[in-house]
């Protein structure tokens, strides 16, 4: 007997099939509208993983995967908005700082949308953003090269490395304010709808309130290591997402089995170590499938391409932004370790 799918996962679905994959290539060519958002707010899939007690909903990591892929199977870019505020919600709800009882109920709730601005963190010793502690508060100077969303989050979490090798994530308003100025829109060949920009910062002040979490750069890659070396669920929805494209070609159904069979199961053995207990073990096993999971989204991908011909050239062709979103989701959230596990792959040559 099957299992009734999780009411959060039923209300992706719907999303997905009602609104986002309807209008996936408009947003495409000409970015995420607000009304997007707005439906993501009503739905309750913005406080999925915070806690109830805070007006989320509270659901298991692998319900929230798997509203992940759905989103972005159907429109790569409003996922990629979103997803960034998971992330402010999950550290909230960790921390007991007094920004949480100030910041926690309007994310968990939609009426707050967040962003993140600390993956530049991940070039230490390289240090891009310094955070500076000044009389009630911090002061942050740098440029963080890439924000997405601007526009359209309410706040961002912000970092910068202090002394001796501290990050502070802090929260700020996600507006051109006093130290704090956006570039223009970045064009960029996947993903421009996405509203990423870069940040130039030049003695924004933040309150000391203001700030969830203080940590030293060791510990912070520690655990970021091992959690950027699990396969995102994006990569997944855009694979089936060309699947399905596949499926539709008659001369493809083949090529499209026997894809989707090893798909299901790199997905399977991914989201198994996605929910061991212990997150830094099998490290080299889960950037081996991740890296599996890549090479399997881009023959999906390929796949469709070729099965389309020359009319996927066209901009209005689902197959070639399947391909770029693709593209874009090859070094989402890349890490050394997964950049160098990817690129020996690649270079594994295979047996005649």
């Amino acid at each position: 007997m099957e299992t009734a799918p999780h009411p959060l996962v039923t209300r992706a679905r719907r999303l997905a099939e009602d609104l986002l994959a309807p209008h996936a290539q408009r947003v495409d060519q000409g970015g995420v509208p607000a009304s997007h958002i707005d439906a993501l707010r009503t739905s309750g899939l913005l406080g999925m993983s915070a806690p109830e007690a805070y007006g989320g909903a509270g659901a298991p990591d692998a319900v929230a995967r798997e509203v992940q892929e759905i989103l972005a199977g159907a429109c790569c870019s409003t996922w990629f908005v979103q997803t960034q505020h998971h992330t402010p919600v999950r550290l909230l709800s960790r921390s007991e700082r007094p920004a949480r009882e100030r910041l926690l109920r309007p994310l968990a709730t939609g009426a707050t949308l967040a962003g993140i601005a600390y993956a530049h963190v991940r070039a230490f010793p390289r240090v891009l953003v310094r955070a500076t502690a000044r009389r009630g508060g911090w002061r942050f100077d740098g440029t963080v090269p890439w924000y997405t969303g601007w526009g359209l989050n309410d706040v961002m979490l912000l970092a910068g490395v202090g002394e001796d090798a501290e990050v502070v994530f802090a929260f700020t308003d996600a507006r051109e304010q006093p130290g704090l100025r956006p570039s223009p829109p970045m064009r960029l060949a996947a993903l421009s709808a996405a509203r990423t920009v870069s940040l130039e910062l030049d003695g924004l002040w933040v309150p000391e309130d203001s700030v969830v979490l203080r940590v030293g750069q060791e510990e912070f890659a520690r655990g970021d290591i091992p959690r950027s070396a699990n396969t995102s669920p994006a990569v997944f929805g855009v694979a089936y997402a060309a699947l399905r494209l596949l499926e539709r070609a008659p001369e493809a159904e083949r090529t499209a089995g026997a894809l989707r069979v090893r798909l299901d199961e790199v997905r399977r053995r991914a989201y198994a170590l996605a929910d061991h207990p212990v997150p830094h073990e099998h490290v080299e096993e889960r950037l081996a499938l991740r890296t599996r999971a890549y090479d399997l989204m881009r023959a999906a991908t390929t796949a469709a391409i070729v099965a389309g011909g020359g009319r996927t050239m066209d901009l209005g062709s689902a197959a070639q932004r399947l391909a770029r979103e693709g593209m874009f989701l090859l070094v989402q959230g890349q890490t050394a370790p997964v950049r160098q596990a990817h690129l020996a792959s690649l270079g594994t040559v295979p047996p005649p």
